[in-house]
């Protein structure tokens, strides 16, 4: 999970720790690259080339290789200083270095950009949202960067994810297998001996909290059938079912009902034609 916490003060943050070893854990993982692909798909559908899109929790920088790829110039942004170094060593393996902006900077610091807007469009990937103690007032600030009618993909951990209250029931840890549901922060181990507090909402949630900056336009699940990364030994042991997964995620994501039961929510929502100043 790339994302971002509480201040670019702070020189070492949870995820500087994990930086190193995200590749291997995550986006180089048969798992971790099924995932991504379903919000590809979603973010190829959004963004469009010539157009400009701040990326918050940027990570190691795949998506905003990926949209640079696209025709899509980039600003891309994380907390952790190892991330954007990994991010920016990404990049200059490319022929697109024109295209894409690597900076540290906090997600409830993006204020700090509001000279470089009006973006086109935002994009926040895996779960840098669920880290993030006070959502409201980065809808605001986010609203702000935006032009009117601009749109934000987001991906977020959901509520109530199937895979990870079977997984952990079978296990014999119940308070594992429902922790999403307890209606309070939760503590997430990154690895490293590293942990991060993480925030679980409802799409309905979601809503609220960013209206009236953004309504919802359309909304999906990513990991409904397509396992959570921890689960990483058994898709390389049988790769052609999560193969199969993965095809099944492509209706079961955008299902009323089974969308609900995913790993992440993807929402794409739609800034307001005018915001309070």
């Amino acid at each position: 999970m790339s994302s971002a916490l509480f201040s670019t003060i702070v020189s070492e943050t949870p995820f500087d720790a994990v930086a190193g070893v995200y590749a291997t854990t995550f986006t180089d993982s048969l798992i971790g690259r099924a995932q991504r692909r379903a919000t590809w798909r979603e973010m190829d559908h959004v963004f469009r080339p010539g157009q400009r899109v701040l990326e918050i929790n940027c990570g190691t920088g795949i998506d905003a290789i990926h949209l640079a790829s696209r025709g899509v110039e980039v600003l891309a942004c994380d907390i952790s200083r190892k991330m954007i170094e990994a991010a920016r060593l990404r990049l200059s393996t490319t022929r697109l270095r024109s295209k894409v902006d690597f900076r540290v900077l906090a997600i409830d610091e993006i204020a700090a950009l509001e000279d470089e807007g009006p973006f086109d469009g935002v994009l926040s990937n895996f779960a840098g949202l669920n880290c993030v103690r006070h959502l409201s007032p980065v809808a605001y600030d986010l609203a702000r960067l935006l032009k009117p009618r601009a749109l934000a993909v987001i991906c977020l951990f959901g509520r109530f994810a199937a895979w990870e209250i079977g997984w952990h029931l079978a296990r014999g840890s119940p308070r594992k297998a429902f922790r999403r549901l307890a209606g309070h922060p939760a503590t997430a181990e990154l690895g490293s001996g590293t942990a991060a507090e993480v925030r679980y909402y409802s799409v309905r949630e979601l809503v609220r909290i960013f209206a009236p900056e953004f309504r919802l336009k359309t909304r999906g699940g990513v990991g409904v059938a397509v396992p959570p990364t921890y689960l990483e030994p058994c898709a390389q042991r049988f790769p052609h079912a999560l193969r199969l997964a993965e095809d099944a995620d492509r209706f079961l994501g955008h299902c009323p009902v089974l969308r609900g039961l995913a790993d992440h929510i993807l929402l794409t929502l739609e800034r307001a034609n005018a915001c309070a100043s």
